[in-house]
């Protein structure tokens, strides 16, 4: 999927938490509507079938409970994205990378075929769809998660190039397809945040570490030999790059790629290097933007969400520009799309007694318009708000009436801008009240059943905040948008 993503390390986010967070994006000529639902232990299958490359899979016996943002729509696999187990360990899952040629040349990618003229059919290996469910129900740190999706890698392969994050209330470790059967993955420093636009991103990579220690690096057991078979580092000195020996610089990658990292940098370090102008360190269309910054200020969830919601507002490019030169208005690819199906940010907070330090904080639909919620992932059921999106527009669930909100607003954006601005700010403030309300009962309450009931009953009140907000919202932006219709007429019948 086109997805955006960035990971926040727990020295550089306002409380200590560990964030990761990624837009998921339908594919070009649909959307996909998603759900924010509990899978229990007893609901995760042991023998898993992918319905896109029929690759079989057999699970362990000992799933645990966990969230996960499935399709609402039944008939073309799970396609479980992101969430939380029941012992806090996190994770997001995909985002769409690209391999040069050379490295699909060597390691190409696992290709489903059908069964014909009498071969047998061929399965292909993991992808996407699969991701979540094979490996979160599993795992008891986000280091674990990348041995557990390394070692299926290995077995199975895979039919795409995806990056995949974990996260733990400690660490946050990033991992990287390479081709058909290798990967690579880093534990993203503390002090710093990662942007990944759709791009392999890692750009530093001590292989010595990841041959030994492993303390912030690992990789697929024979990547060094593999490398050197197929003659990939492209490095004139001994510091290879990863960016350039796997990744792409085509570009392609100058409109949809590299102006998101270049805007999302800038927008967290507006100080540190020069973004602008005749002299800029980095444009946007600069294949060397650093994979990850220590930010000048620490990072919020407020952030989190403006940066993966740009449409480049403040600069040239902003495709809802209304003055200054607009010649190269639109040119790049947005953060914030129409296609955007949710962003969720998963926070760890560190100091929080364990059933309740996660968050989980999900929007809908085209985050230039929609509003973040929080969540606490360890419940037995998600509400229904959020739980029951249905493959038919209807007002009934948060998925279609942020569609709804998003599309009128765009079509009626000088006039109705405000009232998603306002609806923002809203839901986050008393989202934050709801939030500290609930915090602070749960830090009096001692009996697990009760504390239980206590993050249903504050997941419930968010929801049915949000209902009412977003309905109210909704109200505002069509009656905007209804009196922008060609048969407007202002003289009164009266």
């Amino acid at each position: 999927m086109p997805c955006t993503t960035i990971l926040v390390g727990k020295h550089a986010s306002f409380d200590g938490s560990t964030m990761i967070a990624r837009n998921d994006d339908s594919g070009s000529g649909h959307f996909m509507p998603k759900k924010f639902v509990v899978i229990h232990p007893e609901e995760q299958k042991r023998t898993y079938q992918s319905v896109i490359s029929h690759v079989t899979v057999e699970l362990p016996e000992n799933p645990m409970r966990y969230t996960a943002m499935p399709n609402a729509i039944e008939g073309k696999g799970i396609w479980a994205a992101c969430g939380v187990n029941e012992v806090n360990v996190a994770m997001t899952a995909t985002e769409t990378i690209a391999n040069n040629p050379r490295v699909l040349g060597a390691d190409p990618l696992v290709e489903y075929l059908p069964a014909e003229d009498g071969r047998e059919e061929q399965a292909g290996g993991i992808g996407e769809e699969d991701i979540v469910c094979l490996v979160l129900p599993y795992i008891h740190s986000a280091r674990e998660g990348v041995e557990r999706l390394g070692s299926l890698l290995e077995k199975y392969g895979t039919y795409e190039m995806n990056g995949i994050a974990f996260q733990d209330v400690d660490e946050i470790w990033w991992l990287e397809t390479i081709g058909g059967h290798h990967w690579i993955a880093r534990k993203v420093p503390d002090e710093v945040y990662v942007v990944m636009p759709n791009q392999l991103g890692i750009d530093f990579f001590d292989l010595d570490d990841a041959y030994t220690e492993k303390k912030n690096f690992m990789c697929s057991a024979d990547l060094r030999e593999f490398m050197e078979q197929y003659h990939l580092n492209v490095s004139l000195d001994d510091r290879w790059n990863p960016r350039d020996a796997f990744g792409t610089h085509d570009d392609s990658d100058h409109v949809y790629n590299t102006p998101r990292a270049w805007f999302m940098e800038r927008y967290l370090n507006p100080h540190t290097k020069v973004w602008d102008g005749e002299h800029a360190d980095y444009t946007p269309f600069s294949d060397d933007i650093p994979w990850c910054m220590v930010p000048e200020r620490k990072i919020t969830v407020e952030d989190v969400k403006y940066v993966l919601s740009s449409h480049f507002q403040g600069t040239p490019y902003d495709p809802y520009a209304a003055y200054g030169d607009k010649s190269m208005k639109g040119a790049f690819r947005s953060i914030g799309i129409n296609r955007n199906d949710f962003v969720a940010v998963l926070q760890l907070r560190p100091g929080v007694e364990k059933d309740s330090s996660a968050v989980e904080w999900i929007a809908y639909a085209s985050n230039a318009f929609n509003t973040l919620a929080p969540f606490y992932p360890m419940v037995d059921e998600t509400p229904e708000y959020l739980s029951n999106t249905t493959g038919d527009a209807s007002t009934e669930n948060f998925y279609w009436a942020s569609r709804m909100i998003a599309a009128m607003t765009d079509a009626s954006y000088g006039r109705s801008v405000f009232h998603a601005e306002r609806y923002q700010e809203s839901v986050m403030a008393k989202s934050h009240q709801i939030l500290n309300r609930y915090d602070a009962l749960l830090n009096k309450e001692t009996d697990p059943a009760k504390r239980q009931e206590i993050r249903q009953r504050a997941n419930e009140e968010v929801a049915s905040m949000l209902k009412k907000e977003a309905t109210d919202t909704l109200n505002k932006v069509l009656y905007e948008l209804s009196n922008q219709m060609k048969n407007a007429y202002s003289r009164s019948d009266a």
